[in-house]
């Protein structure tokens, strides 16, 4: 097997699966609701040929032979290795899981739809239930060392251990929890003029605005709207992202477009040359998490950045935003208090949303929860955790469309993208002269080349621990995140 024969075998195979992403992508965007059926059919057959050609066992020897030929440079041994690793643990699910799986999968998502519409749990417990059991089957498939959990985090955060997690949660408690308390203490800040009627046309208009500024090539991407935001790829010049317009809450548009322009602009950054290989992929789910929430939080949340742009978004919308000064959007923007939606959540709170979720998603794998109840559980979270009453299932247990897609062991993610975020951020501003002033004049076109240069072009080739200590000379710090929102809430909250 040569090189060549390996990377036409990778294309072929990246071929399906990006053919299943434009399914899921059209399922999430355009298909009406009688194709729902042979949706999940269809997405089942293409996923169960996907995993027979990753796992031939031919396939698997020219891997083998493969490694151990001469003549191959850095960069083409690493995408075997990677390729190998990954074939090893494939080749541990039977077709058959694969194609359960994927069909459960589809078919919990349209159950999830039809409950959220309706607001009650009932009808998507069953799925969920479903999905659970085969959650749990993955677990002995794939193998693990310490906790069931461990096998489904990895998938997302390879590497990435229940019990550091469970420590870095700890860490959130000891510190953030202490600093949001003090900040309780302070006078409110008002943001009463982001919940005034915002039509959705103009919000979409902006949106638009938003993306091209970051950087969000749209001749390798679009826009549409989904119920829930999120970013597809099926390749480096053909990146969509998705956003969800509220009349009712400017925030939801423009955070949304932000945080998936993020995501879209590290797969725009990926090496076209290296297309279905790993070195042509995203590292993880925390460092591609990084990459949304710096665009969101640091940038897209900073004075700076509205300093650029406050005046144009008054001028959309001078009825509601005329007489207010820039100081105190900014201030409204980072307002911090509990809230019910994670989505929705301030960048402090949101980290408690995070949290619920890790402790229900391991209880849930290691069998100290079960799915019958797990409503009722999650509405005592957030008493305990947030302090407030959950209304109904959809702004409850029913609002994330994740473990409708068998995604469990993804949202810690989450937290630990944003504890990255600061940490690359802090650096960029180190590398980069000026860069606040940057942004404050509307350019931000150097810090995307940084990340290009320094993340995206990477792909797989670094683990998320070396290319942490790559970029900012050591491991990841939770108190760069800390150092971060002291700095910027003293100002906010005096």
């Amino acid at each position: 097997m040569s090189y060549q024969d390996f990377t036409e075998r990778m294309s072929k195979i990246a071929d399906v699966n990006y053919s299943i992403a434009v399914l899921h992508w059209d399922k999430e965007v355009n298909l009406p609701p009688k194709g729902a059926q042979h949706r999940s059919q269809q997405i089942a057959t293409l996923s169960g040929i996907s995993h027979e050609m990753f796992t031939d066992p031919e396939f698997g020897k020219m891997l083998d032979d493969l490694s151990e030929k001469n003549g191959l440079d850095e960069l083409q041994r690493k995408n075997v290795a990677l390729i190998r690793k990954d074939y090893n643990k494939q080749k541990k699910y039977p077709t058959s899981f694969v194609i359960e799986l994927s069909k459960t999968t589809s078919e919990s998502y349209h159950a999830w739809v039809k409950a959220k519409k309706a607001k009650d749990y009932s009808l998507f417990r069953e799925a969920l239930g479903k999905l659970v059991k085969l959650k749990r089957q993955e677990t002995e498939i794939v193998g693990y060392e310490d906790h069931p959990y461990d096998a489904l985090v990895d998938e997302f955060e390879p590497g990435a251990k229940t019990k550091d997690l469970a420590e870095l949660f700890a860490d959130v408690r000891e510190k953030l929890v202490v600093f949001v308390n003090k900040l309780k203490e302070k006078s409110q800040v008002n943001a009463d003029f982001l919940y005034k009627n915002y039509p959705s046309g103009k919000q979409w208009d902006y949106g638009l605005k938003v993306l091209a500024q970051m950087g969000y090539d749209f001749d390798a991407g679009r826009q549409d709207v989904s119920p829930h935001p999120f970013t597809t790829n099926f390749s480096p010049n053909d990146v969509r992202v998705t956003t969800r317009i509220d009349e009712n809450d400017l925030g939801n548009m423009i955070w949304s477009c932000i945080h998936e322009g993020g995501h879209a602009l590290y797969e725009q950054g990926l090496p076209t040359e290296q297309y279905g290989l790993p070195l042509g992929s995203y590292l993880s789910l925390g460092i591609h998490e990084s990459q949304s929430r710096l665009w969101e939080n640091n940038v897209g949340r900073s004075l700076a950045y509205w300093k650029a742009n406050y005046a144009n978004l008054q001028s959309v919308f001078p009825e509601n935003l005329g007489n207010v000064e820039l100081l105190d959007f900014y201030k409204a923007i980072n307002r911090v208090e509990p809230n019910l939606i994670r989505t929705e959540g301030d960048e402090l709170h949101y980290h408690f949303h995070i949290l619920i979720r890790f402790e229900i998603e391991k209880g849930l794998i290691e069998g100290s929860l079960e799915v019958d109840d797990l409503d009722q559980v999650w509405n005592q979270k957030y008493r305990d955790y947030m302090g407030v009453e959950v209304p109904n299932d959809s702004k409850g247990i029913l609002q994330d469309i994740h473990w409708s897609h068998g995604s469990i062991g993804y949202f810690p993610t989450y937290s630990l993208g944003s504890f990255y975020a600061a940490q690359f951020y802090a650096q960029a501003e180190k590398e980069i002269p000026g860069l606040a002033s940057q942004i404050e004049s509307g350019d931000s076109s150097q810090l995307l080349t940084w990340l290009q240069q320094n993340i995206h072009q990477h792909g797989r080739r670094y683990t998320a621990e070396e290319l942490c200590r790559k970029i900012t000379g050591e491991s990841l710090n939770f108190d760069y995140f800390m150092k971060y929102v002291e700095s910027k809430y003293a100002g906010i909250y005096n």
